[in-house]
């Protein structure tokens, strides 16, 4: 395993201890998106960030590999914070490798990829309360304003 894929790995593996309750599917290398789609999902998320902080961050490659774990975050139950914070583990691991990458421009693309975990965040809580309210209104619609017949 070279550098690059054990950086991913210590990654994923400091967002399992922040959340032991769910770390399970992180931790299990089960390739199959199915029998393991939280895990799958998170693991693809990941290495797309960490090629992307490597390169040139094209900002469609980093909105489609924050949306697929950004919007898991977004469903459980977890301060805005929790949800956004795993970027951040990725300093500490970094910090080990100062002759590998360069700490200034990695410190200003993880705060740029922060932001923009935040705003994805965001946008998910959005898209959740529009479909929680659209499901009241139609379950209402199908209750009977009064007891009267046909009112």
């Amino acid at each position: 395993m070279d550098r690059r894929q054990q950086i991913v790995e210590q990654w994923i593996e400091r967002l399992a201890e922040s959340r032991p309750d769910q770390a399970a599917p992180l931790r299990t290398l089960e390739p199959d998106p199915f029998r393991n789609p939280a895990g799958y999902t998170t693991r693809k998320s990941l290495t797309e960030l960490w090629k992307q902080l490597q390169s040139d961050m094209a900002p469609d490659a980093i909105d489609a590999a924050l949306d697929a774990v950004i919007r898991l975050r977004a469903v459980q139950d977890m301060s805005p914070g929790e949800a956004v914070e795993f970027v951040a583990h990725l300093r500490p691991i970094l910090r080990q490798y100062p002759e590998t990458f360069d700490p200034v421009l990695f410190e200003s693309r993880i705060d740029q990829l922060v932001l923009a975990t935040a705003k994805k965040y965001w946008q998910c809580r959005e898209q959740i309360a529009t479909v929680r309210l659209r499901e009241r209104k139609r379950m209402s619609g199908l209750r009977p304003a009064s007891g009267r017949a046909g009112a």
